[in-house]
């Protein structure tokens, strides 16, 4: 008898005695793997199963390293009876992921009859994330962008008639229309722009980046490059930030584009407080990024969806401010890929501050 047909003998009495050939096999595979005994009990795992997972907890049942009750009972079913399965699952923490999971008896005798209990379970998991994002992405594209570019490319009809009759030989009224066209013309590359940057970054929210970038630097860049915006506002733009370095793990051009979107949204719908204050500080293990404005403030009522896709609490106020109804779901999403925590406090005329709390780097 060979050594793994041995081991196949003895194994459902010594469930913890692993072949060290079956432990390499399973290290080996490409995709996320757990070897288990038939009764549910973790013998082996794989770099690939610890990134999705964490540390397989070797010795112990499955449910206490897989969190998702639909997989085990699978892998019970298969070490009792022998079946295959596939099964499809979400994991919530730290972002909502789905898998797939091959749930694969193994038996070493081949000539053994089928109805018999496998010697060992194996499952096999596949990332189904990305490739569920990237059609929901497509859907979403071709509905937001429908419904928000009507209104432009109707007015923009509306227009090129206007100036190809009653307008033909009125310079005045033509210079009017064609500087509102081009307002139109720019709100729909805003809009595509800020749609394109939510797709990807919806696309990459399961996917923690893993660059080191510090926020002291990154801060003072947004407020120098938004300062030409304030002075044409008439706004001031403070900031108070540590001068040791702050690093997170980050994508650096998504921070800036947060901290610009939240800067931006003070400058426009609180400029009438003349002021915008940033503020960088470490509490314990966060970074605490904030931006305050001494505006109007905003309703508690709108609070709760001020980060949903084109919701805006002054549709004609945004319009004329230029904004395309994404600015704050961008910062939702480009939060929650970085782990970090979006708070939003206000009251009305008072004011209202953004606060995102931002892991530091550990290495």
């Amino acid at each position: 008898m060979s050594d793994i047909s041995s081991y196949a003998a003895a194994g459902r009495s010594r469930d913890q005695d692993l072949d060290p050939r079956l432990a390499a096999l399973v290290r080996a595979y490409p995709e996320p793997t757990l070897l288990l005994t038939p009764a549910g009990v973790v013998l082996a795992g794989n770099a690939a199963a610890e990134a999705m997972l964490g540390p397989a907890r070797i010795g112990a049942p499955v449910s206490l390293t897989l969190r998702a009750p639909e997989v085990v009972e699978a892998a019970r079913d298969a070490g009792i009876g022998g079946a295959s399965h596939l099964v499809t699952f979400n994991l919530r923490v730290p972002v909502e992921r789905s898998f797939e999971a091959h749930v694969l008896p193994i038996r070493f005798d081949s000539a053994a009859q089928a109805a018999r209990a496998p010697d060992l379970v194996m499952l096999v998991f596949r990332d189904l994330t990305q490739a569920m994002r990237v059609d929901q992405m497509r859907a979403d594209f071709v509905a937001n962008a429908s419904h928000e570019l009507r209104t432009p490319l109707a007015s923009l009809a509306g227009f090129i008639d206007t100036l190809r009759g009653p307008a033909r030989d009125d310079p005045a009224m033509r210079e009017k229309f064609l500087h509102i066209m081009g307002e139109q013309a720019r709100r729909m590359s805003r809009l595509i722009d800020d749609l394109l940057s939510l797709s990807r970054v919806e696309m990459n929210v399961h996917r923690p980046p893993e660059a080191a970038v510090d926020l002291v630097p990154l801060t003072a860049h947004v407020r120098d490059a938004l300062s030409p915006l304030a002075r044409d506002r008439g706004v001031e733009i403070a900031l108070e930030a540590l001068q040791a370095p702050v690093m997170v793990r980050g994508e650096r051009d998504d921070l800036i584009r947060l901290l610009e979107n939240l800067v931006e949204n003070a400058l426009k719908y609180g400029a009438s407080g003349k002021r915008v204050e940033i503020s960088l500080k470490t509490e314990g293990t966060e970074a605490v990024l904030s931006v305050r404005d001494f505006g109007p403030g905003i309703a508690p009522e709108h609070l709760p969806r001020l980060t949903e896709r084109f919701y805006r609490v002054d549709v004609a106020h945004s319009r004329e401010q230029g904004g395309t109804g994404l600015g704050l779901a961008l910062v939702k999403h480009i939060a929650a890929r970085h782990r970090a925590r979006l708070m939003i406090e206000s009251e009305p005329g008072k004011g209202a501050v953004f606060i995102v709390r931002i892991p530091l780097s550990t290495g």
